[in-house]
């Protein structure tokens, strides 16, 4: 296997009610490290099933998911340890409102990774600064506006340490002006190398930010390339017209 592919998915499929509702029908993708990979495609074509999968937080019907070189659709493997290495952000922030922002952040690593709480608050409040919100670090959630939330929803993820990061539409939820701070976050992490999987209506973001951008349709992937190759000069009429409707 090729030591540079971090994830990749073989004949993946998602079906509902029997085979009457193909979500994916037959999705097969590479990853690499370090890789910014953008999925756009109209609601419904199967971009979110698709990138729950990676983590199996949405179990395929069949079809096998590759982290890391490990087989993690099979039952065997326990997908715990595996999902620690995998950041994943929601379009709802899922922040604990009784617990301060701080805590937010400590409890997985403190839980999850046994590291002692002033080496996890260092992290914690070192990743807060780094998004401009360190001196939020004793706030509730319910203190904070929705692109704070946001912020502190993907540092909370780092603080894991994870080897790649799952984002499900990360703005979609959000005020227009707060949208802005949070892909400013996303894109800084781009810059730091972190790998990524976006699935955003944001098509400034893909454009700028994206190595590779697929287009899903119909729980399949109906092209894929470079930014200038997807939004420049689509070769699938279905990419074209998805396109020529947003943009």
């Amino acid at each position: 296997m090729n030591d540079n592919i971090l994830i990749e998915t073989k004949d993946l499929r998602k079906y509902y009610k029997g085979d009457i509702i193909k979500a994916l029908d037959g999705v097969t993708a590479k990853i690499e490290k370090g890789e910014v990979v953008v999925i756009i495609g109209p609601s419904g074509s199967g971009k979110s099933t698709y990138l729950r999968s990676l983590n199996l937080l949405e179990l395929p019907t069949s079809g096998e998911v590759y982290f890391e070189g490990v087989n993690i659709t099979d039952v065997k493997v326990n997908i715990n340890i595996h999902r620690q290495k995998m950041g994943m952000v929601f379009q709802q922030f899922n922040l604990f409102p009784h617990m301060t922002v701080l805590r937010n952040m400590t409890l997985a690593p403190m839980t999850l990774l046994g590291l002692k709480r002033e080496a996890a608050e260092s992290r914690a409040l070192a990743l807060l600064d780094r998004v401009g919100l360190k001196d939020r670090a004793d706030s509730y959630p319910s203190q904070l506006s929705g692109g704070q939330k946001q912020r502190v929803a993907i540092v909370r993820a780092l603080c894991m340490k994870p080897d790649v990061m799952l984002f499900d539409e990360p703005t979609s939820a959000l005020d227009p002006e707060m949208v802005g701070e949070v892909l400013d976050t996303m894109k800084q992490l781009a810059h730091d190398g972190m790998t990524m999987v976006v699935v955003t209506h944001e098509m400034g973001f893909a454009k700028e930010v994206a190595d590779r951008v697929i287009f899903m349709c119909d729980g399949q992937i109906a092209e894929e390339g470079t930014p200038e190759q997807i939004f420049s000069n689509p070769q699938n009429p279905r990419t074209k017209q998805f396109l020529q409707s947003i943009i």
